[in-house]
């Protein structure tokens, strides 16, 4: 299996983990905050590898979209205490993305 292939598998596995499907029968205390999918600290590098990948996944998926001009992703932020980790957590996720590409909105 090549690099490709396991990042597929890895994202796709925290994907469905996490994806909310039951709508209103949603917990988030079925979640528990040191929930780390198997993923230990010596996985580090590997991790850090799989963040530089998905980054360039999302800028090139953004240049697809933004070309099209007919579809967009709406990406929900999270929502957590003051100084918990939030925008170093968005800055490091969305730091592919072109600024010019995207409208954000609070709500």
């Amino acid at each position: 299996m090549n690099k490709s292939n396991k990042r597929q598998n890895l994202a796709g596995q925290i994907y469905l983990h996490y994806r909310v499907t039951a709508g209103k029968n949603f917990r988030l205390k079925q979640f528990p905050p040191d929930q780390t999918m198997g993923l230990r600290p010596k996985d580090k590098p590997v991790i850090k590898e799989e963040l530089v990948a998905g980054i360039q996944q999302l800028a090139e998926l953004q240049e697809r979209l933004y070309a099209q001009d007919r579809w967009a992703v709406a990406a929900h932020s999270f929502k957590q205490l003051d100084a918990a980790g939030k925008d170093s957590t968005i800055k490091h996720v969305m730091s592919g993305i072109n600024p010019q590409g995207c409208q954000v909105f609070s709500f």
